[in-house]
This record gives C-alpha cells, structure tokens and sequence, in this order.
C-alpha cells in the first residue's frame, strides 16, 4: 500500500512538472555575477568606471559630439589617454528590483552625469550608418519598458577568458529579429568610437564611490 501511495505522489508530481515547465526553469542556478577591480558582484544603481583591460589603448568612455551635431553630445567615445577614466556608467537590469548584475543578462546601460542633458545618457544601438557602413553604440536610449520598442538599448556582459565584453544581443522581444554582436571600437581620424564589431573591447569596471 506504501509502494502505490509513493507511486502516485511521484506520477502527481512529474505531471505537474510537464504542466509547469517554469518551474523547472526557475530551478535553475542564476547566471555569475560580474565582479568589479576589487572583486566585489557589481550592484544595480552603483557607479563604476569602464576601463579597457589593455594597457596603453585609452582609458574610458564619455559622450562627445564628433559624427553629430546635437545640442547633447550622442557618440560614445574612448578617452585618448590610459589616466583618463571618462564617465562612469550605471546598470540596470531588466528587473530593477534584481540588485546584483548577472552575466548574460539584459541590461541599460547610463552614463550616470548631473547635467542637462541627463536623458540623453541612456546607451542604445544607433541607426545603421550608411556612409561608415557601421553600428555605432550612442546615447538617447530608454531606460527599463523591455520589448519591441526598446529592444535597442539593451545590452549584456559576458565573460572574456578573465576579463568582460559588452555584447548586443537582446532577449527581451521572443519575435524581434535583432543581429548579435560583440561591442568594440570603431577608430576614425584618431577618434575612438564604440560600436558594434567582430572584435570585442575588453573591459574592466571599477567602482568609483
């Protein structure tokens, strides 16, 4: 009697798991966290520096006007010099509520400045640029709302042997048709833009306060 009364909790069991595959799904283990300098989980809302990993190819990032002429700057550009940390960036995750930045997950990314143009910080991937045949990664992008009508300022951190890359290859529309890329840096006249490319930027992120 303890053997079929054990036999139907099982079979009860398995049934629910076919009915509810989320719940399998959630099972699961979470993604690593992304790690900063100190080898401290980098936090949702937290400020940290994107620094390239290799030594003498420029320091950090910041917007600038250099392609576009808006009253708010819209490139993305790597400072010049490796002492030069540019702006610091905040994370949010697709959930906001999450407070550690996973890798492989979706994420906005903002330059977090105190100015007025404090909406135009937000990264997105930028119209296709006809005349340099390129993706650029520029500023004016929304903040949270994923699906179909943000679906190009979102962006992910994935692990590089020991260091991080940024990669554009959102998951918050099932339907849209998006092209999956590596984010680098794109140089014209000495200026270093990022933008999408088939060599990655190798990044590292340090906390600022």
């Amino acid at each position: 009697m303890n053997i079929l009364l054990l036999s139907f909790i099982l079979l009860q069991s398995f049934a629910f798991s076919l009915a509810n595959p989320s719940e399998l799904l959630s099972a699961g283990p979470s993604p690593s966290p992304v790690l900063d300098t100190n080898g401290d989980k980098i936090r949702t809302g937290s400020n940290y520096f994107v620094l390239p990993v290799i030594r003498g190819r420029g320091g950090g990032l910041f917007p600038s006007n250099v392609k576009q002429n808006n009253t708010c700057p819209r490139d993305i550009i790597q400072e010049s010099l490796e002492v030069q940390q540019g702006l610091p960036v905040v994370f949010t995750p697709v959930d906001p509520k999450k407070g550690v930045i996973r890798l492989s997950s979706d994420l906005n990314v903002r330059f977090f400045t105190p100015t007025i143009c404090a909406r135009e910080t937000i990264w997105k991937v930028g119209d296709f640029d006809e005349k340099l045949k390129q993706y650029f990664v520029v500023t004016g992008g929304v903040e949270g709302n994923p699906g179909p009508q943000t679906v190009s300022n979102w962006f992910k951190i994935e692990k590089l042997g020991t260091d991080y890359k940024f990669v554009f290859c959102p998951s918050v529309c099932s339907f849209c048709k998006v092209i999956c890329k590596d984010v680098g840096i794109f140089t014209k006249n000495g200026v270093r833009f990022l933008a999408l490319s088939d060599t990655p930027f190798r990044v590292m992120f340090k906390k600022t306060f």
